[in-house]
């Protein structure tokens, strides 16, 4: 029993978590255990919720991966708010701004790809500009505050566990049931085992990539919709910090780069792990640029520890 855990991808994680969690506790002597754990879970929720969005895109196979989510996630959020206005009870239709926002973004980066043969990487680089484009003209320097009960939603908690968590687990778990039990999940995985073979098999292989590159724009929305009310407002700069984190939470929580596998649990734990990481460093009250690079070190250590173990067995 043990060693079938132990063999799971996605235990890694979770084991980096907890441990990083422990170190933090033993740097502040084990004060704000509590407030520490909720603080994870709050800002591991954003990570989490892009994260799940690129590990569909790195299921599709190498050189896919989209680099416009922190544009999307600023875009959703700047035209959201705008439409909300702050007015009460419009946070339905301020969910369907940035969900619309998602859509047409994804849309977009899959036409310059498969109109135009544009490698993903540059595709969706090149998207990301017009996007954070579209978003400061909106913007214009204007900061509006979310609406009032948007605002406790997305700061608040219920049955002590953040409410920002709680819609991050309920995506994971409609992205987990359309993995393993739906048909989509299953042309997803066997396009990115084997692209030419998939074709053969009579998969639609570009709706299957372009389902894939529009969801992980709806879930980089939701996210920037979700910041937006959890900060108090649409910064320029807001999605920034989630462009390397989404791929990261991706690798470390145990999907092949590969393409072909993904693993819902594990980008989850490495999401928990990313931050608990950053608040280690910062009890240690080191320098934004030491943070990253130190940071980063953590962040090959563990994938290359990884990729060996994975060639081992």
């Amino acid at each position: 029993m043990l060693s079938t855990v132990i063999s799971r991808p996605w235990i890694w994680s979770w084991v980096a978590a907890a441990a990083a969690f422990v170190m933090v506790m033993a740097l502040t002597q084990g004060r704000g255990a509590s407030e520490l754990a909720y603080a994870a879970l709050s800002f591991g929720a954003f990570a989490a919720i892009v994260g799940l969005g690129q590990m569909l895109v790195i299921t599709l196979g190498p050189g896919n991966v989209d680099l416009s989510i922190p544009a999307v996630m600023t875009l959703a959020g700047t035209l959201s708010l705008k439409a909300m206005g702050s007015d009460p009870n419009t946070a339905a239709l301020g969910l369907l701004i940035a969900i619309a926002a998602g859509v047409g973004a994804g849309l977009a980066n899959f036409a310059l790809i498969y109109l135009l043969r544009l490698p993903p990487i540059i595709a969706t680089l090149s998207a990301s500009l017009v996007f954070q484009s579209i978003a400061i003209w909106s913007n214009r320097g204007l900061r509006i505050k979310p609406p009032a009960g948007l605002a406790d939603f997305a700061t608040g908690r219920t049955v002590g566990i953040p409410n920002v968590a709680l819609v991050g687990i309920v995506l994971s778990i409609i992205v987990w049931l359309v993995l393993e039990r739906a048909t989509f999940g299953r042309w997803l995985l066997a396009s990115g085992q084997n692209l030419r073979a998939a074709r053969l098999a009579g998969i639609p292989v570009e709706l299957v990539r372009a389902t894939t590159y529009v969801t992980v724009a709806v879930l980089a929305s939701i996210a920037g919709y979700l910041l937006a009310s959890f900060s108090g407002g649409a910064a320029l700069n807001m999605g920034q910090e989630y462009l390397l984190t989404s791929i990261a939470v991706v690798v470390i929580g145990g999907t092949s780069i590969a393409g072909g596998f993904s693993n819902v649990p594990g980008v989850w734990g490495a999401s928990l792990f990313m931050f608990l990481v950053v608040s280690m460093l910062n009890s240690y009250g080191l320098g934004a640029g030491v943070r990253m690079m130190l940071t980063g070190l953590i962040i090959i250590g563990i994938v290359v520890a990884a990729s060996t173990r994975r060639i081992r067995t």
